[in-house]
């Protein structure tokens, strides 16, 4: 008859930590349910929309408490990958190997402590969150993701570099502060543009207070709710205001989005041998403005884009032009109170619709409402919206009837200098 094998030293302190935690969530599981409460779950728990605040900061975020065996197997799960870094494969097998034994979710939990710990980097500069400091020092930067880890293989000491070596480059005498307050004026894609011209560029596009001032410019009623939204969307990109601006959803006001729309309709032919099919295309435009007012225009090919898009105002009477409001709800534009905008209803920007409905009832028979799904392609452009319910409303009795959108297409979105 065989003899069982004696345990290894590993195996048996394996079983004993195994037999700890199960006694230990024994113990927590019967105390938690004389108190009627659920059960409490070791992950590290992520601030709320509604704990966001000035005083919050990322460094702070609370770490739920782990168990001995979880800690000891996220520490075998660190020694792994710095041996795996080094090219000490067969060493980090064995660690990996070690650690998932203790814990199948070891890598989870690792996963999760790199990203609290690459935020409580991030220190204070301002009531409006932390930031992190830059290279040389004078300048304060926040960046998160894939961007943080190529700023964290950046020299200690940046310049910006000549093309020619023998050449000087003004820039390099120019103060950080003027640099950076330059840089304030330039739009979004300049900033961009100029941040792929050197790692200093791009430092210095990462300042904080550039992307500060224009998320503030621009997420406001009726981009977002309030206040709060605001607050809730920067706490969860980490404070990095590049990426609140990039994630975030946005209607687009420096330009107009328009939709071309084709369909076929059968002709006329005096032989009967031959088909005659003809091909319209007309376009629809919706241009958007701060104040919530939206223009909505429908136009055939007697007017092509070129024509058009330079008379999109508010001062502007033609056949298909429609005034409303919009508001942002997430990813999602909703229009209400469209209304044919004709020579005799007085409209302007600062028109108020719902008024103007209810005053001249007797003309204004019908207004429409628009859904559509704001889109970006690719990130951060959010420059598509497609239509997902268009309706009409018929004010005497507030009746609503779809309207056909058979040959409707995406409305994508074309920047205009003069509107900017």
């Amino acid at each position: 008859m065989l003899q069982p094998q004696p345990d290894s030293d590993e195996l048996a302190r394996f079983r004993a930590e195994w037999r700890e935690e199960v006694e230990r969530r024994k113990a927590a599981t019967s105390a938690t349910a004389t108190n009627d409460e659920p059960p409490r779950k070791f992950d590290i728990p992520l601030p709320t929309p509604a704990a966001a605040s000035k005083a919050t900061i990322v460094s702070d975020f609370p770490n739920a408490p782990r168990s001995a065996s979880q800690s000891s197997a996220l520490a075998d799960y660190r020694s792994a990958v710095e041996n795996e870094q080094r090219g000490d494969l067969d060493e980090a097998l064995r660690l990996y190997r070690i650690a998932f034994r203790k814990d199948p979710s070891v890598d989870r939990l690792y996963y999760r402590e790199e990203i609290i710990s690459s935020a409580a980097a991030i220190k204070r500069h301002t009531d409006h969150g932390p930031v992190a400091v830059s290279k040389d020092r004078n300048t304060f930067i926040v960046a998160t993701k894939t961007l943080a880890k190529v700023i964290a293989g950046f020299p200690e000491h940046l310049a910006f570099d000549p093309e020619v070596e023998e050449e000087s480059v003004p820039l390099n005498g120019l103060p950080d502060e003027i640099l950076v307050r330059i840089l304030l004026g330039l739009d979004p894609t300049s900033l961009e543009r100029f941040g792929a011209v050197s790692r200093k560029a791009r430092v210095f596009t990462l300042d904080s207070a550039i992307w500060r001032e224009l998320v503030h410019a621009t997420y406001k009623p009726p981009q977002l709710a309030d206040q709060t939204e605001l607050d809730s969307a920067i706490a969860r990109c980490l404070y990095d205001f590049r990426r609140v601006y990039i994630e975030q959803p946005r209607v687009r006001m420096d330009g107009v989005y328009i939709s071309v729309c084709h369909y076929v309709r059968a002709g006329l032919s005096d032989n009967s041998w031959v088909n005659i099919n003809h091909l319209i295309t007309y376009h629809r435009y919706l241009r958007f403005f701060p104040n919530g007012q939206v223009i909505s225009l429908r136009t055939n090919e007697e007017h092509p884009p070129q024509e058009v898009i330079p008379m999109l105002k508010p001062s502007l009477r033609m056949k298909g032009l429609f005034f409303g409001r919009w508001r942002l709800v997430e990813d999602t534009v909703y229009i209400t109170n469209l209304i044919e905008a004709t020579g005799h209803l007085p409209i302007s920007i600062d028109s108020e619709l719902t008024e103007i409905v209810f005053t001249h009832s007797e003309t204004v028979r019908y207004v429409f409402t628009m859904s559509l799904h704001l889109r970006s392609r690719p990130v951060g452009r959010w420059n598509r919206l497609e239509i997902s319910a268009f309706d009409s409303v018929k004010v005497a009795t507030g009746d609503i009837s779809p309207v056909v959108t058979k040959h409707e297409r995406p409305f994508w979105f074309s920047k205009v200098r003069s509107y900017a």
